[in-house]
């Protein structure tokens, strides 16, 4: 059976991760696509985003078709940073 996921959900607890892990997946989802959606609105090539960002062609590559196991959520703030995308990062305390 297919289940369809609403906007604004977190694919990941569909998916069967547990409430914190799918938190996770999802803000390393999230990174990667705003690096994506930059290299795009940037009109780059792979290489140009590459020189760019200080990572090889391939890496750039990894990102583009969502290779998100290759990527720590350390190294996707750093190319954010190295991107210009700014960010704040918020912790909310469970009740």
């Amino acid at each position: 059976m297919t289940e369809v996921v609403k906007s604004g959900e977190n694919l990941f607890l569909a998916l069967g991760f547990s409430p914190y892990e799918a938190e996770i997946l999802q803000f390393r989802a999230d990174l990667m696509a705003r690096l994506r959606l930059w290299i795009n609105e940037q009109q780059l090539t792979q290489t140009e985003a590459a020189e760019l960002l200080g990572v090889s062609q391939a890496r750039v590559s990894d990102l583009v078709r969502g290779h998100w196991k290759k990527f720590s959520i350390d190294m996707l703030l750093t190319l954010a940073g190295k991107a210009g995308i700014k960010f704040k990062i918020t912790l909310d305390q469970a009740a």
